[in-house]
């Protein structure tokens, strides 16, 4: 799997809208942020066990590992059998995320028939995420966040206009068109996608809104694919709503094999949804 570097988002919300409540915003500099230097692990080296090799803290041997910036984008496969880590690194960083089956992106992430089958629009560990065929394409086997947001989409030029009068602001929607460029995919094929630490709580009364999130630095969602699965994503790069406080910052990719080679907890997840 190969990164891809873009442009990061830039600039200040505008008063009043988009920045955390006083008080609230982010921990200061010096905490919360990683120490340790992240990089992609050599094959030479993927044999090694994992906390020698990038400090990941993963339970089972690292395949792939790599630092996405503020505003960028990647895609790649996550074979059958092994596990995507999405780490925020800094907190408050929304990631919006769209998957596919990787033999027929034709089946790709139902949103509604995901909320469906785990009976909640808030899904954590043990929840799968869903094709239009009924098909589970990922399971929920850590989540250290527990708010994360499948109704509210992705930004877009559009969007961003018509909410905030903004032109040519950087946006998930042209994020996730050159990450599915790379595997022949285009606008067609961008559905409702899964925001993870995004936060977008419904009232009694139906009205939604995003607010600040709940993910502190460092928490992270491990999703085990059921078989081989196209992903895609958009470190989001919105400015102009609380989704990312405001600030985009990096997010961690950690791609493993779980020790012994088998599923995380496959017999209880699949019992929960």
């Amino acid at each position: 799997m190969t990164p891809s570097g873009r442009h990061r988002g830039e600039g200040r919300p505008p008063q009043g809208e988009g920045r955390p409540p006083q008080g609230e915003g982010r921990p200061p500099q010096a905490e919360g942020r990683p120490r340790e230097v992240v990089r992609s692990v050599p094959r030479a080296e993927q044999d090694s066990p994992v906390s020698d090799v990038t400090g990941a803290g993963v339970p089972g041997r690292v395949v792939d590992d790599r630092i996405i910036p503020a505003g960028d984008e990647w895609s790649g496969v996550v074979p059958a059998g092994q596990v995507l880590r999405i780490v925020d690194l800094e907190g408050r960083q929304a990631v919006d995320f769209l998957c596919y089956s990787a033999g027929d992106p034709s089946e790709r992430y139902n949103a509604a028939d995901t909320m469906k089958f785990a009976g909640t629009i808030f899904l954590t560990t043990g929840h799968g995420l869903y094709s239009g065929l009924g098909r589970r394409l990922l399971t929920i086997v850590a989540d250290t966040c527990g708010r994360h947001d499948t109704i509210g989409g992705c930004c877009s030029a559009e969007s961003n206009r018509f909410r905030y009068g903004v032109e040519g602001a950087p946006n998930c929607r042209d994020n996730f068109l050159r990450a599915l460029g790379r595997f022949g995919l285009g606008r067609k094929d961008i559905v409702a996608n899964l925001n993870f630490f995004m936060n977008v709580p419904v009232a009694g009364d139906g009205a939604m809104a995003i607010v600040d999130g709940w993910s502190k630095p460092g928490d992270h969602v491990d999703l085990q694919a059921e078989t081989d699965v196209l992903v895609a994503v958009s470190n989001c790069p919105q400015i102009h709503n609380p989704c990312n406080g405001g600030r985009p910052t990096p997010i961690r990719l950690v791609t493993y094999e779980p020790a012994g080679g088998g599923a995380v907890t496959r017999a209880e997840t699949r019992a929960s949804s």
